[in-house]
């Protein structure tokens, strides 16, 4: 199971929820497919993104292993069709924190609408 998810993960172009993954599989177990993801996460191959209502994940970048998840870069979430991409092309801002701050995770997530949304309007 764990290599169909990988390979389905492959062929996507943006991030997938537990309920998205489930609907790519005929016969797919729920628990099964939600440890299987977080063991990808824990691993170093998916990267979690939490906008607030729901999880989604996304493939990581070849430099993430199981020690650390060394793929940081913004979210785009689209209000249309509520599709959350990976924005590896735009440069995260460096962001100086407080001493005695020990900074873990970074998350950006920008909201608006896809391209694809946007040509759907025009």
């Amino acid at each position: 199971m764990r290599l169909l998810v990988l390979d389905y993960f492959l062929k996507q172009s943006t991030a997938l929820s537990l309920s998205d993954l489930e609907s790519g599989f005929d016969y797919s177990n729920r628990a099964t497919l939600f440890r299987t993801l977080k063991t990808f996460e824990k691993k170093g191959l998916l990267h979690s993104i939490n906008d607030g209502h729901i999880t989604v994940y996304a493939l990581c970048m070849d430099n993430c292993s199981e020690e650390q998840h060394a793929d940081s870069h913004m979210h785009f979430c689209c209000k249309n069709c509520k599709k959350i991409y990976c924005m590896r092309s735009v440069k995260t801002p460096n962001i100086n924190i407080p001493s005695g701050f020990n900074a873990e995770k970074l998350d950006i997530i920008i909201h608006g609408l896809c391209n694809g949304c946007t040509e759907n309007l025009n």
